[in-house]
């Protein structure tokens, strides 16, 4: 697909069957294509679905449009969630948003999927099955979402200890057992952060800042851009004055024990927590995938099943027209409004005596989108793309 000039809108639309179906295809497939290629077109198949009574389609028709924007809703959260986990791979989410094992391209075309028999009747209610099985979809999001969230989230904390300035960020993984003086009654070892521009006022001060520090007992044991982390020796009743005073020469006393046991621990959490999540991340990837497929195909059955319903309403029985799907050409989107108002004006003039009177009919739907004179509902995949 040429990126620039197609839209990854959809536009599903009917009108009625001329003499034959295959005419008001053909009628609208020359008026949109020959010399102006205004879009690209497929036949949408929908089967044969038996019809009830004028009050069932009018209640099916507001079920439906709740059941649409709930799918759609579902569809966004499962492909958002796919670029969430996909983090710095987002170039990777949209070959991973297929529907059917195809393009989403080709999973709209293909129209109708379903097994004929769960849907042959509308009095069957069948906007239950489609809602069942996305509610199960999203329920299970939310839950695989929550743990992996949460492994993330307890991971990205753990890194944030081991980053940031000396202030701030863990020393486990920056000291050694051999920068302490450790298990002496008298003695202790502090680390201190030094700012760089002040280094030289370290060399010169630190064994005289109290009583009591061990001479040439300092050494810088790492850097960051600002600072260097330096140890000293001192008598431990000596630790508050130097403290104190290191205090005035911006010298950072940083609050630390040096504790193997807690180290170690620190690391191993840190290691099984990312092994978890690479554990964890291939099989999510690949439940996202499945769902997205199965969502995706749902929301087109309930599409199908709106202009169906619509479509009836509108033209009357018996069940005569055809559902064809367009992708627009970006750049001439006016112009195809305009060629299909040309072909479907004439359907008004039926259309206009319904809305002039004034019962409020549910099936069109007025308050919810833009009125054409034919049946017209949109598919935005633009909601699927992720920079």
């Amino acid at each position: 697909q040429d990126k620039d000039t197609k839209m990854t809108e959809f536009w599903l639309i009917s009108a009625p069957g001329e003499k034959t179906c295959q005419q008001t295809w053909e009628k609208l497939h020359a008026a949109t294509t020959k010399n102006n290629n205004l879009s690209t077109n497929s036949k949408f198949n929908i089967p044969d679905l038996k019809v009830g009574t004028l009050d069932v389609l009018v209640g099916l028709s507001d079920e439906l449009a709740k059941l649409d924007a709930f799918v759609e809703s579902v569809v966004k959260k499962v492909a958002q969630y796919m670029a969430d986990v996909l983090e710095d791979s987002k170039d990777k989410v949209q070959e991973n948003l297929l529907a059917n094992g195809g393009g989403l391209f080709t999973g709209l075309e293909t129209g109708w999927m379903a097994e004929p028999r769960e849907w042959c009747s509308l009095d069957t209610v069948p906007f239950l099955f489609v809602f069942k099985g996305v509610n199960q979809i999203d329920n299970d999001l939310k839950a695989r979402a929550s743990a992996y969230n949460n492994l993330k989230g307890n991971l990205q904390n753990l890194e944030r200890k081991n980053a940031g300035s000396l202030l701030t960020r863990s020393l486990a993984d920056i000291v050694k057992k051999e920068d302490f003086v450790l298990d002496s009654e008298y003695l202790v070892t502090l680390l201190v952060i030094v700012p760089k521009l002040n280094y030289n006022d370290w060399v010169k001060q630190y064994e005289t800042l109290a009583e009591m520090v061990v001479p040439r007992s300092s050494n810088v044991l790492f850097e960051d851009q600002d600072s260097y982390l330096c140890n000293v020796t001192l008598f431990r009743k000596a630790v508050d004055d130097f403290k104190h005073k290191a205090r005035e020469y911006k010298f950072m006393v940083r609050d630390f024990q040096y504790n193997e046991e807690e180290m170690k621990a620190d690391k191993e959490e840190m290691n099984r927590l990312s092994t978890d999540k690479k554990k964890q991340f291939g099989p999510l990837v690949r439940w996202l995938k499945v769902n997205f497929s199965e969502a995706f195909i749902a929301w087109i059955h309930v599409k199908a099943l709106r202009v169906f319903v619509e479509s009836v309403l509108r033209y009357g029985l018996p069940v005569n027209f055809q559902a064809m799907l367009l992708q627009p050409n970006k750049k001439t989107m006016k112009k195809l409004r305009e060629v299909l108002y040309d072909l479907y004006k004439h359907l008004d003039s039926s259309a206009a005596a319904i809305i002039d009177a004034t019962m409020d009919i549910p099936g069109l739907n007025l308050s919810q989108q833009e009125y054409y004179p034919y049946v017209y509902y949109k598919i935005d995949c633009n909601l699927l793309e992720f920079k």
